[in-house]
């Protein structure tokens, strides 16, 4: 699982996508089961900007493009609404 930091904007997109991809590498290392569900948890995000969608939009592709299941889950309400707003929440699954 991922825990997303409390801050996501422009600035801090390299750092978050680049602890997804340390993750999937991770998990591929410990021989994890290809199948599994790859989680990412937004409960702490606090301040973010459409920088937080593109950034979860990004983790699901890369997920995806190793053969891995992917869902989202406790993402604040602002986030669920700008996702609409951007007509990509049907992209998000929750879990």
């Amino acid at each position: 699982m991922l825990l997303l930091p409390p801050v996501i904007t422009h600035a801090e997109v390299p750092h978050v996508l680049g602890l997804f991809r340390q993750t999937l590498d991770q998990a591929a290392t410990q021989g994890e089961a290809q199948a599994a569900m790859l989680t990412v948890d937004g409960s702490d995000l606090k301040h973010f900007d459409s920088s937080a969608l593109a950034v979860l939009l990004e983790c699901q592709r890369m997920a995806r493009a190793r053969g891995r299941a992917f869902s989202v889950q406790g993402l604040p309400p602002k986030l669920i609404e700008l996702a609409r707003l951007y007509g990509v929440d049907g992209l998000l699954q929750s879990a």
